[in-house]
């Protein structure tokens, strides 16, 4: 049997997401007065983690459209 290559990036429940660069990483920090301990953490075995090839301290935007619009939330990449 013949393995599906399927993007866990284009299934329709999951929200839009981008690795921020590092000049975006810091204006976040200094945006919310936080740093990389303050931000929830997505695991860098976690299938979309994978698919976006994060890395341990990368950061991740996802675009969440809520009742009251859109909302940004961020994730860091962590080992465990």
């Amino acid at each position: 049997m013949k393995k599906k290559n399927i993007s866990v990036l284009n299934y329709f429940l999951n929200p839009p997401m981008r690795v921020l660069d590092n000049k975006e990483k810091k204006e976040i920090f200094e945006r919310y007065n936080t740093n990389e301990a303050g931000l929830p953490k997505i695991l860098i075995s976690d299938p979309v983690a994978v698919e976006l090839k994060l890395k341990a301290g990368d950061v991740i935007e996802i675009k969440r459209k809520e009742p009251t619009g859109e909302c940004l939330f961020y994730r860091i990449a962590s080992e465990f």
